[in-house]
Order: C-alpha cells, then structure tokens, then sequence
C-alpha cells in the first residue's frame, strides 16, 4: 500500500519490500498544517523504574482506544507538546513518555544504568502501568532504534511500528555521525572539530564524551552546545543562515549531547547488526517507515538496509525532506501512517 499521489521506485524495490515515494512538494507549507490541531494531556505522572531513576510520562486522546506510545530521539532528546499531534485524538490512547535522563525524567542526563537494555524495560514496565497487552511504536531517529530493540524482545507486545529516520546503531552509522555529515555542511563540521584544542581533534567521539561527562558545567556545557549546533545544522534539507542550539536550557541540552556521545561510545549496547539479524521476530508486526531522501544524519540506506531484509515492511520516501521531524513532508507522511495503521491492526486482530 502507498500514501495517495505516491509512486513505486524500483531501485528500492529489487531490495526487497514495498517502497513509496510522495511525490508532492510540501516544503512552501509549515509543518504543523499537516498535523492534527493542539491538545493538552488528560493525566501525567511519574513512574520510578528504579532506586535511581523516574521518568515522566503523560497521556492524551480517548483513554479507551489503543495505545500508541511515541519514542523520541536522541537518545536524551525528550517529548515536546507537537509531538502528540501525529496522533488521531479521536482514535488512539496517546502516550508521550521521557527516557532516563531526558526531558522531565530525573536525575538530569544520568548516563548512570542508562543502556538500550533499560529502556527496554523501561517501556515495559510503562505498558504494565498502562494496563494494555500491547501497544503501538511510534519512533524517529533514536525511538526507531528503541522501537526495534523493544519489539524484537518483546515481540507480542508489538501491535504495530511507524517509524521515522531509521537508526540501526552500527559502527558506520555512528561514525557517519561524526565524520560523514559534515561533508555536507562543512561549516558545521568546522565548528564542531574547531571547538576542540588541535590535539584532541583526531578522536572527536572520545574527546567530545570525555568533556560531556566531566562533572564541571565549565567544561561540560559548552562541548553540550558545540554539539547540538553541530547536530541541528545537519537535520534539515536547506541549510539554515544562522544555528543557533535548538534547545533553550542548559539541562536539555546536556541531556542529548551527553546521552548520545554515552551511547555513541558503547555502539548503543548493541552487536554489530543485531537489529538487522532478530528482525524474524517481529515479521508478522504491520510496520511503516517514512524517511527523508536528503537525511544527512540517517542516510536512507538504512532505511532500505532494514526493508531489503523485512519485505513485509513498507517504506515511504519523501523526496524534499532531510531528518526533522518537522519537515513537512515528514510531518504529512506520518500522519498518514497512522492513519493505514490503524486498519492494520484491525486486520491483525487482538494480540495473542
């Protein structure tokens, strides 16, 4: 199946799984007028997953459909307000949630017992606060990796997956991250190698994590800012004349720079092709994955490394867009993946 006024692409296709391409020019418009308007939570609250850490979580919509829990970026990116517009409020159960150390979760960007295998539990013990047999996973960037990792263990908790910028967390794509985009915007690579003293630049991962988790703010929080310039220069198609950080408060942006370099220099605790590998547990879930074509920070060879190997999968590519989520080809192709998932999941019937 493809979004309306798409098209097939039969590069993708010979590697395997269903492949759309929109095709309709969306970046004159902004990307809040693809998705539903403003809405408020019905509850919040806080659930401690361990002596250490509590994670906030909130939840809007009609408190008896099915649940979709949105997993953000980063990791230690943290949930915004718009991100509970890619969601019918008439129809799902929506659920935003802060991983350890981002956003309202507590302690602040604590890379302390912070591992993809915890938030796996994590998400787990969120959806036994829930009450529901199984969810739905809506995740970009880093919440692809996370989306993936949870249903490959937990694979019948999995009602569905819509994903976004896909993340596999190999070697290669976290050395793209550090190296590769920046052939594409070499100001931002300039600035970000150049905020290192020259002897430190020929390990930029080690030099950067080693600033991020010493305990000073003199020294942690401007390599926090050099990276997120470095990372938001890079996340939209056009280039931006200026770039500034995209977060406002010191603690959000310690909390991605730090999380993601803890993550970077632990292969995000994952074997090399692990995701790739366990994809047969999860075949029979309905999946989406909508992805830029100019995503610099993914490349979307991921994306199609993922479909090549799960044909059941479907993969919209938006030719005008880059990694934000607030690109608004991006922002009108997961809405309308939510929209098919919801007749996926009634096809599929009730969990087993």
């Amino acid at each position: 199946m493809r979004p309306p006024g798409g098209q097939r692409s039969g590069e993708c296709r010979k590697r395997g799984g269903p492949l759309s391409s929109s095709t309709d020019a969306t970046r004159h418009l902004a990307a809040d007028a693809f998705l539903h308007p403003p809405i408020e939570p019905n509850a919040s609250g806080r659930l401690a997953v361990d002596a250490r850490h509590s994670l906030y979580w909130e939840e809007c919509g009609n408190r008896d459909g099915p649940v979709v829990v949105f997993l953000h970026g980063g990791p230690g990116g943290g949930c915004l307000p718009h991100h509970r517009r890619f969601f019918d409020p008439a129809h799902w159960r929506i659920v935003l949630y802060d991983q350890r150390g981002a956003g309202r979760s507590s302690p602040n960007a604590s890379v302390i017992d912070n591992t993809t295998w915890t938030l796996v539990a994590d998400l787990e013990k969120l959806r036994g606060l829930l009450g529901v047999e199984s969810m739905t996973l809506f995740g970009g960037s880093w919440g692809s990796t996370l989306a993936l990792a949870y249903a490959q263990t937990h694979p019948q908790r999995a009602a569905g997956l819509v994903l976004r910028g896909i993340f596999l967390a190999t070697a290669r794509e976290i050395d793209w991250f550090m190296h590769g985009m920046g052939r594409f915007f070499p100001e931002a690579r300039s600035a970000f190698e150049g905020f290192l003293p020259p002897g430190e630049r020929a390990d930029l991962l080690g030099s950067y994590h080693r600033r991020l988790v010493d305990p000073d703010p003199a020294v942690h929080l401007p390599a926090a800012y050099a990276w997120d310039r470095y990372e938001t220069a890079c996340s939209t198609l056009l280039p931006r004349a200026e770039t500034p950080p995209v977060l406002s408060d010191d603690a959000a942006a310690l909390a991605i720079a730090r999380i993601e370099a803890h993550y970077f220099v632990h292969r995000a605790f994952l074997d090399e092709d692990q995701l790739i590998a366990n994809l047969g547990r999860i075949r029979h879930v309905p999946c989406i994955v909508v992805h830029g074509r100019y995503d610099v920070v993914c490349p979307v060879e991921s994306a199609c490394a993922l479909v090549a190997a799960w044909p059941q999968a479907e993969l919209v590519i938006v030719p005008d867009a880059g990694h934000s989520v607030r690109e608004p080809g991006i922002a009108r192709e997961l809405v309308a993946a939510m929209e098919r998932m919801k007749a996926r999941i009634a096809l599929r019937g009730p969990a087993a």
